[in-house]
């Protein structure tokens, strides 16, 4: 087994553990890797690679929210099974517009609009995007700002927490969402900011679902497309960052097991030892990256906004330009 291949395969996994949840498009910087690091494998083992080692990313995310989308839970009363039902039915609608998009447009797209040009213009456009809107919601003081961060902990801390929150969305979609507050024999549940995520309804999923077709332009980011979605329809920053965790769940871990039966079944291919290593290190690197990542990112937008982001997608960009310009290859990259 070929050492230096493992390593890239753990360069590969840090890339791809971090840029898969934060918002600044793993295809921005898998296609920069790719340049600087190629693996010794076939054709047909790294575009099933690219895909496969999204499940580490993906059992990140069921690991650290395991009790949050178990409905089965013995620890959950009826209530919370029930609205944990609720929540997965609403993340199962919200994948629908880029099911339906991406089986129509995604060959099309991968044969056209894999190259640097599109990759820099959507990491640029989707960066100013995230710019404006915050500046537009720090302005506004809205849903998500560091205002409205501030007021919530201060109502925390003097017991006076609102009974009710509305999504600036809901407004314009007719429906208002309400923070129920349960009682458990003597003791009163009320939701916390955290639990922002279960007030999002079906519309609003809906919309954010509409949001992540963006994401089949190379280059846009999924995380990005449905966070900033989220944010345009007035989700709060963290609900709508987790609402995009969540998202990924169903998309990632069906399209890297269709995949993989591809490659194994269909296509009749098997692994070599070198290979099977690749995969292993790839996932198992991706899961640990992803996990500090997903925990960077919660940790980070409780007291900073998505600015940063933005302003790190323009730079990349601008750099995807800059260096496929450079070296006469624009409009040749492949991801």
């Amino acid at each position: 087994m070929d050492v230096i291949e493992l390593l890239k395969a753990a360069v590969i996994g840090i890339v791809e553990g971090l840029t898969e949840w934060l918002p600044i498009s793993s295809t921005g910087h898998m296609i920069l890797v790719d340049e600087f690091i190629k693996l010794d494998v076939s054709a047909a083992f790294w575009e099933m690679f690219l895909v496969v080692i999204q499940l580490g990313a993906i059992m990140a995310v069921i690991i650290l929210y395991f009790h949050r989308l178990n409905p089965f839970s013995a620890k959950k009363s009826s209530v919370q099974k029930s609205r944990t039902l609720r929540l997965w039915g609403k993340v199962i609608i919200a994948c629908i517009p880029a099911a339906i998009v991406g089986f129509l447009l995604d060959d099309w797209m991968e044969a056209n609009a894999y190259n640097a040009v599109v990759v820099a213009i959507a990491l640029i456009v989707y960066g100013i995007a995230f710019i404006i809107i915050e500046r537009i919601h720090a302005t506004r003081g809205g849903t998500g700002s560091r205002k409205t961060q501030r007021h919530r902990s201060d109502s925390r801390a003097s017991g006076t927490q609102d009974s009710r929150i509305s999504f600036n969305a809901q407004k314009s979609l007719g429906a208002h969402a309400r923070v129920s507050e349960r009682t458990s024999g003597e003791t009163s549940v009320a939701a916390t900011d955290g639990d922002d995520v279960d007030r999002i309804t079906i519309p609003l999923a809906l919309g954010i679902g509409a949001f992540q077709c963006l994401a089949i332009v190379p280059g846009t980011s999924r995380s990005g497309s449905t966070i900033l979605g989220g944010l345009i329809l007035g989700v709060p920053r963290q609900a709508a960052t987790e609402f995009s965790f969540f998202l990924a769940i169903p998309v990632m871990l069906g399209w890297s097991l269709l995949k993989a039966v591809k490659f194994v079944i269909i296509d009749k291919l098997s692994l070599s030892p070198t290979e099977l290593g690749v995969l292993l290190v790839g996932c198992l690197v991706a899961f640990v990256v992803s996990i500090i990542a997903i925990r960077f990112l919660i940790g980070y937008i409780k007291k900073h906004d998505f600015t940063a982001f933005g302003w790190y997608r323009i730079i990349l960009g601008v750099l995807v330009l800059v260096y496929f310009a450079a070296t006469s290859a624009l409009f040749a990259v492949g991801a």
